[in-house]
């Protein structure tokens, strides 16, 4: 059980005659002399890794992105230069690759990707970033270099985007990028994603982008009455909202607990952090398999999972709809009986929270009706009781621990030191967060100081 199955990260290579070309480091500290490599200087001599070396650009989770035909991709950009594409994991060598992989599997009859034209770095696009490389290392460089081959399609991706063309020189003067103090977590309007209704959905289409975010339906407004309680530790909380703030990257967790026939109430005892990545399968069936005998060892039973949206709201995707909609019909099982599956998600670095609390929502999916099985299930939101544990229990302090030793080598680890706002730190936020689930004994804070202690630690 999970969002999706993991996969291996694997490098990627396409682009055809746009791949750019891979340069040893000599290479690209000779783009910078007159006598070097610069006085050849094509487009193909620019690459990321050039603009990495000459801090133009900088490593970093979820600053890359590719707007096409109403499609948007998101890619990280690795300390090598190299792109890995959030949604599964692989990785490219250049933007070309990149662009004309996603580009492909939105029009298959795509030949080409134009990387530079098409991948934007925090918003401005790559060509941008290469023009002011020359500028800054070229001066005397014919400008026409940058663009060779870029042009014809720039015209295409602004109208993709809805955005009116701009004149080329007012384009380089306004959009000429400048370089801030980066953090991990970006800024508001960073990978924003504007919920939809359910009602303006319709029919289940293809095209559609399965990462649209859906608003939760009361069971009242469905004329439905909730048809089983929730009850979910203090303890149960933390631990995910933990798990949840360590990375700027999507994590998956379990829920162990019990479910009562005769009083029809869920009781959610225990989360299970997976400590694995989505994108590695290999590792994933073993991870799982540790899980299950916990539960087992416990004597509790597989009630639910949760998962993060990092910098979005709390809210499910269509493909969020579907998979809570297929764990749901995996614990029914075969004898017909009803149990539950809840389906949590945690927010914690969305600016539209509230304060420093993260946002965490359960849901559940009803089918849709029967006369309409093409359509997607409907997300309701869930009544839950929380129940204050008394203790930090040492267990859930163990699993702490695990998380912080597995991130901590991690890319996309959060810098706690950084800010979250002007005046507070990611490790005030994190702190802030979890203090609202507090167990009963005050003796807590003392023991979760030296896990921060150990988050500090790590950078």
């Amino acid at each position: 059980m999970g969002s999706e199955p993991p996969l291996s990260p694997q490098v990627v290579e396409e682009g055809g005659e746009e791949e750019e070309e891979e340069l040893s480091g000599g290479e690209e500290s000779d783009l910078r002399t007159p006598s070097g490599r610069g006085s050849l200087l094509t487009r193909r001599g620019i690459t990321l890794r050039v603009l990495l070396k000459d801090s133009l650009v900088e490593p970093g989770d979820g600053v890359l992105s590719i707007h096409y035909l109403g499609k948007k991709f998101v890619g990280d950009l690795l300390n090598d230069g190299k792109i890995r594409w959030v949604e599964t994991g692989q990785i490219f060598n250049s933007p070309s690759a990149w662009a004309t992989h996603c580009k492909r599997l939105v029009n298959p009859a795509k030949k080409s990707g134009c990387g530079w034209a098409s991948v934007r770095y925090r918003g401005q696009k790559l060509v941008q970033y290469k023009t002011s490389w020359l500028h800054k290392y070229q001066p005397s460089a014919d400008m026409s270099l940058v663009s060779e081959g870029e042009d014809d399609e720039m015209g295409d991706e602004e109208e993709e985007e809805g955005k009116t063309a701009v004149p080329t020189d007012d384009k380089n003067r306004k959009n000429k990028p400048e370089l801030h103090d980066i953090s991990l977590v970006p800024r508001r309007g960073d990978r924003e994603r504007i919920p939809v209704r359910y009602c303006t959905l319709g029919t289940r289409d293809a095209a559609r982008d399965p990462h649209t975010l859906v608003e939760l339906s009361a069971f009242s407004a469905i004329n439905r009455f909730q048809p089983f309680n929730v009850a979910v530790s203090s303890n149960v909380l933390l631990l995910m909202d933990f798990h949840c703030h360590l990375t700027t990257s999507e994590v998956v967790g379990y829920l162990g607990g019990r479910w009562d026939t005769n009083t029809q109430l869920l009781t959610v005892l225990r989360a299970f952090p997976c400590r694995t990545r989505l994108a590695d399968r290999d590792s994933a069936s073993a991870v799982e398999e540790e899980i299950c005998q916990n539960l087992f060892m416990r004597g509790l039973s597989l009630v639910g999972w949760y998962h993060s949206h990092p910098r979005g709201p709390a809210l499910p995707s269509l493909q969020d709809i579907d998979s809570q909609m297929d764990h749901q019909l995996r614990l029914q099982g075969s004898s017909n009986g009803f149990q539950p599956c809840l389906g949590i998600i945690c927010g914690p670095y969305y600016h539209g929270n509230q304060g420093v609390a993260s946002t965490i929502t359960p849901f559940w999916v009803v089918p849709p009706p029967e006369q309409r099985p093409n359509d997607y299930g409907i997300p309701v939101a869930v009544e839950v009781t929380y129940v204050q544990d008394n203790f930090l229990t040492s267990d859930v302090l163990n699993e702490m621990m695990l998380l912080v030793d597995f991130y901590r080598a991690a890319p996309d680890l959060v810098q706690f030191h950084q800010f979250w706002c002007p005046d507070t730190t990611m490790m005030d936020k994190i702190k802030g967060s979890l203090s609202g689930h507090a167990p009963k004994d005050q003796a807590y804070s003392q023991i979760l100081e030296h896990v921060y202690n150990q988050l500090i630690n790590t950078h």
